[in-house]
């Protein structure tokens, strides 16, 4: 139980800020009118998520054996990610927007370097056995995360203002050091003789069935990422305010995710691993597929608040055997890199749907790109369905 809290407050202290960045941005930006192309590559601020491998060697290889490998990382990355927050607080957006952006770019940098560590940290501690419920507390943290950050201060945002809600961020990223200082790693059950170089990447992919399993991660999460970059520019083109867009997306509607990825934890021993994806991919499916009713003029708040409370619940459940598996891909040693080289081929996948999505509904209306959204799910079904072979040890 030390070890499932212990992950939980490292999932809730590097989600809360990159939440708070990545989905306040968009609401402001169409608040002043700016165009669903250019909220659409907002989400490039995520690029580090993305590009985050390429260093994770880095993080396998080297640490400070005296607070243990990985607790070294976590404990400087969330020290850096504290003072960031401070750095940004005391920014005004309207006036240093371009220093604003390089913050949270280097906000979400450390964040990004912390889940690195993190992630190798929960497989060094976790048994196969204990994957799946472990993930769902990973995940269960990363959305009380994002209750936070992206919806208690985002409705508290009118009242506090931008300085006292990043410095209240920075508070609590500080408190949730508190457990990590107390965790001692167990540094007989780490190992890195792996030397930073392009093998270790080869060798990844030459794992058996690893050819499809990318195919996966890559489209498997596409459809939510076009559905939820465009679901909170139509709540702005509905009317909502930002406290009801906050309250509706980043608090019932997290809140709604966060028993999901408790409850899929539960499922994934019981349906095992590929009935699992396939299973609640197909409800990830029927949630997305749900965003056309507020399309056809269906609006009302409980129509909205139902739609995104329903999409981020099969969301959270679906992501749940997806990190169980990646886990188990994962090798001794390179744990950190080959977990963050998963992970950045889902984010690629949602950068390149997240960045057209807006393209999309320009051309087509808010209608048509959550159908192709529904689409793209279903053959990420199917791929699964024929070609996934569960296997774990």
């Amino acid at each position: 139980m030390k070890k499932l809290s212990l992950l939980g407050s490292l999932y809730v202290a590097q989600l809360l800020p990159v939440a708070f960045f990545m989905q306040t941005l968009p609401v402001f930006l169409r608040q002043q009118g700016v165009s669903l192309e250019a909220i659409g590559l907002t989400s490039l601020l995520s690029l580090p998520w993305t590009v985050k491998v390429f260093w994770s060697p880095i993080v396998d290889r080297y640490g400070w054996t005296r607070w243990g490998h990985y607790k070294s990382w976590i404990l400087a990355m969330q020290s850096l990610l504290v003072v960031a927050l401070i750095f940004c607080s005391t920014l005004e957006i309207e006036n240093h927007f371009s220093l604003l952006a390089v913050g949270m770019f280097l906000a979400i940098s450390l964040a990004a370097t912390q889940d690195i560590a993190t992630d190798a940290l929960a497989i060094q501690l976790l048994k196969p056995s204990e994957r799946g419920f472990g993930n769902s507390i990973q995940g269960a943290g990363a959305y009380l995360g994002s209750i936070i950050g992206g919806g208690v201060i985002l409705v508290l945002l009118d009242d506090w203002g931008w300085t006292t809600s990043l410095l209240t961020m920075a508070l609590i990223v500080l408190l949730l050091l508190i457990p990590v200082l107390f965790h001692r790693e167990n540094l007989a059950s780490y190992k890195s003789d792996q030397n930073i170089s392009w093998k270790v990447l080869v060798e990844f992919f030459h794992l058996p069935g690893m050819g499809s399993w990318i195919l996966v991660l890559l489209v498997y999460m596409m459809g939510v990422a076009i559905t939820n970059t465009m679901f909170r520019p139509l709540l702005v083109d509905l009317g909502l305010s930002l406290k009801e867009i906050g309250v509706m997306t980043g608090i019932v509607a997290y809140s709604t995710g966060m028993i999901g990825a408790i409850i899929s934890g539960f499922l994934i021993n019981t349906l095992g691993r590929k009935q699992s994806l396939i299973w609640l991919g197909l409800f990830m499916a029927i949630a997305i597929a749900a965003f056309v009713i507020p399309t056809l003029g269906f609006t009302s708040l409980p129509v909205l608040y139902l739609v995104s409370m329903g999409l981020n619940f099969a969301y959270s459940m679906a992501l749940i055997p997806m990190y169980t598996i990646m886990m188990d891909k994962s090798r001794v040693g390179t744990a950190g890199f080959d977990y963050t080289l998963q992970v950045t081929i889902v984010f690629v996948g949602s950068l390149i749907a997240g960045g057209i999505s807006g393209f999309i509904a320009e051309a087509i209306g808010y209608l048509g790109v959550f159908v192709i959204a529904v689409a793209i799910v279903l053959v990420s079904v199917a791929i699964i369905a024929k070609t996934f072979q569960e296997s774990y040890s």
